[in-house]
């Protein structure tokens, strides 16, 4: 019986079925209520003369009336601006108003049939019939009104046609029921196929919009992904092109992060970056749209903007990550650095603004960390130069152009030259003397450093051959270099090949040369390590993240910073940072070096601390290969040494 009775109620738990039946009825009812109405005026003109007043005009006259409003009200709905309830319940008043009129239009029909001769008769008999098979064709989406306006007209005028004993009347009713039984049939069937229709294009939705989500949503943070992210920036320059108008985008990467996910593991990693996400959503505005671009980087857009608002947008969004992120694991620390790009000034395209805008989060990460940097024409300048080196370097006959200079490193305690690092120059043929920090900065930013390392390093060791065999050589290795196992693999095949013991090699690699991978930069230097050579830390003070890394690399030395001794004459916190390092070094049974050796009272100082490793303009400034034999044969290192010991 439930089963019955559930074939006549609408089902409002399926919102997409709902809209669609109030769709369909949007257009089919006005045809319905018009056919219902011509039909309903030509019974009331055939029978005119005939029948009471009342009966032809005054009865179907609301009738017509309510149909009218009916029709207009169907003609002027949109399902789109409904809410489920709204739809729900427009098509329980239907399904109620469709037996109510059905009922009193049927009644009315048959109020009129004793008025008139046989072909008025048959015409009631006409309107009834065609009527009902009308309505039942024009409400087929929705199966519950369509029931109730075929049984509240079938079964009563079946029963009046039996009624009246007349064998023509009696086929008549006998007809009708067949054709409303095979009418119900393929009601049941085509409202099934259409909520089945229904239900498969809303699920066929959801996937679509599902994959769309997953397409253009970071399922990490929920922000905008990088596709999404350079789509919206696509359509902001097209708009912006058209108006004339100023906007930014800002490229955000964290400092710091590769630590977290070191110390802590990748789901607080996940967690940093799913809080860093939740923050920048709390400092954008309207006209801000955030992105996580991948990894640790996020994209920012920012429109209508003035220039004076970047700087301080962007010390509010470095400053809230600056604020601890507290994780199951502990308490986590990182800082951001961001660049941004202003459009049109900065460039008139998408692709070039972003490139501007990650130059400047270049500068920003190098010379600001934890700052924010806005493209320039200083900037572009730079580009410009940078372009022009890159291009010269690459054309360049590496064999010919680059050569080597040599910084002596001192052992104080027994005044006594140890080795060299060899130090990079460039003499083009287009250029000129371009210095190290130039075309090295280019170099690493692109795939040439590997090539360049090679050229340099077979120079290097086929020199230190020609040096006493107590005499170490240390070259710098470049993050590409270590990132790169088919480098790695050149790099040992060009040590076998110079006959030179692996002993005597002292390769040095800086700490942010390993942040991007600290587990291929580790392998690497492990291999390096095993062939025989040592490895050294370079720049060591200079990172974030020292201590944490120390212990876990195969180090034979560190190198302290220049930066760590340039006012360690004048203040003991300087003298005491030092100090740190070595005690360090001591209890993990490492070397120590210091750089950036200017004057006797700095040697003095470090010496008393417990330093005997040095370099620097004091001992001597880097010199060409030709004059390493002539500096070779003096002792004036070692005077220096004795004199800035005991001076």
């Amino acid at each position: 019986m439930g089963k019955l009775l559930g074939l006549f109620r609408v089902d409002t738990d399926n919102p997409d079925l709902l809209r669609a039946q109030v769709a369909a009825f949007s257009r089919q009812m006005p045809l319905l209520y018009f056919i219902l109405m011509v039909n309903a005026s030509a019974l009331s003109y055939t029978h005119y003369a005939v029948a009471p007043l009342y009966m032809t005009v005054l009865i179907p006259a609301p009738l017509m009336v309510l149909s009218i409003v009916r029709a207009l009200w169907w003609y002027r709905v949109v399902p789109e601006r409904m809410t489920d309830r709204q739809l729900g319940d427009c098509l329980k008043a239907t399904v109620r108003l469709a037996g109510g009129l059905s009922t009193i239009f049927f009644f009315w029909a048959l109020s009129l049939y004793p008025f008139g001769d046989d072909r008025m008769q048959g015409h009631v008999t006409f309107f009834v019939g065609l009527t009902m098979i009308s309505c039942i064709f024009c409400m087929l989406h929705v199966r519950a009104v369509a029931l109730v306006t075929t049984l509240a007209v079938s079964v009563p005028f079946t029963i009046f046609m039996f009624a009246t004993q007349q064998k023509t009347h009696m086929a008549i009713g006998l007809n009708v029921t067949l054709v409303v039984v095979t009418m119900t049939y393929i009601l049941m069937i085509i409202s099934n196929d259409f909520e089945r229709m229904i239900n498969s294009q809303a699920e066929t939705k959801r996937l679509s919009d599902e994959n769309a989500k997953l397409a253009n949503i970071d399922s990490l943070t929920g922000l905008p992904n990088r596709r999404q992210f350079f789509s919206q920036l696509n359509t902001v320059v097209a708009e912006n092109t058209a108006r004339s108008k100023r906007f930014a985008i800002g490229v955000l990467d964290l400092d710091g992060f590769k630590p977290v996910n070191d110390l802590y593991g990748h789901v607080a990693g996940d967690a940093v970056l799913t809080e860093t996400g939740r923050r920048l959503q709390s400092l954008a505005g309207d006209d801000v749209f955030v992105a996580r671009l991948g990894g640790d980087e996020f994209g920012i857009i920012m429109n209508d903007i003035e220039d004076a608002s970047l700087i301080p947008f962007g010390e509010d969004v470095c400053t809230a990550l600056k604020l601890p992120f507290t994780l199951s694991s502990g308490v986590a620390h990182v800082s951001a650095s961001i660049g941004f790009a202003v459009f049109p000034d900065a460039a008139p395209s998408a692709e070039l603004l972003f490139e501007r805008a990650d130059y400047a989060l270049y500068n920003a990460k190098n010379e600001q960390r934890g700052r924010t940097v806005i493209f320039s024409q200083a900037h572009e300048d730079e580009i410009r130069n940078q372009g022009l080196v890159e291009q010269c370097l690459r054309h360049a006959d590496l064999e010919a152009e680059m050569s080597l200079h040599f910084q002596p490193l001192i052992d104080t305690a027994q005044d006594k030259l140890i080795g060299f690092e060899a130090l990079a120059r460039w003499q083009s043929v287009e250029l000129g003397f371009v210095p190290p920090y130039v075309f090295i900065e280019v170099a690493e930013r692109t795939d040439i450093i590997n090539k360049l390392t090679q050229v340099l390093l077979g120079k290097a060791l086929a020199e230190a051959l020609t040096w006493p065999e107590h005499l170490r050589i240390s070259f710098n290795l470049s993050a590409r270099d270590i990132m790169s196992s088919e480098a790695i693999l050149q790099i040992i095949a060009i040590v076998n090949r110079s006959g030179i013991a692996p002993s005597r090699i002292t390769f040095e690699v800086t700490e942010s040369s390993m942040m991007n991978d600290f587990t291929q930069a580790r392998d690497a230097l492990r291999t390096l390590k095993a062939l025989g050579a040592k490895i050294s830390l370079d720049d060591f003070g200079t990172g974030y993240s020292s201590l944490s890394h120390v212990h876990r690399l195969p180090l034979d030395s560190i190198k302290v910073d220049r930066g760590f001794i340039l006012d360690i004459e004048t203040r003991a916190s300087g003298r005491k940072l030092v100090k740190s390092v070595l005690d360090m070094c001591h209890n993990l049974d490492i070397n120590c070096v210091v750089e950036g050796m200017e004057s006797a009272e700095q040697v003095r100082i470090l010496h008393g601390l417990g330093c005997t490793t040095m370099q620097g303009y004091y001992f001597s400034k880097p010199i060409p290969s030709e004059r390493v034999p002539d500096f070779l044969s003096q002792d004036t290192w070692a005077a220096k040494s004795l004199l800035a010991r005991t001076g």
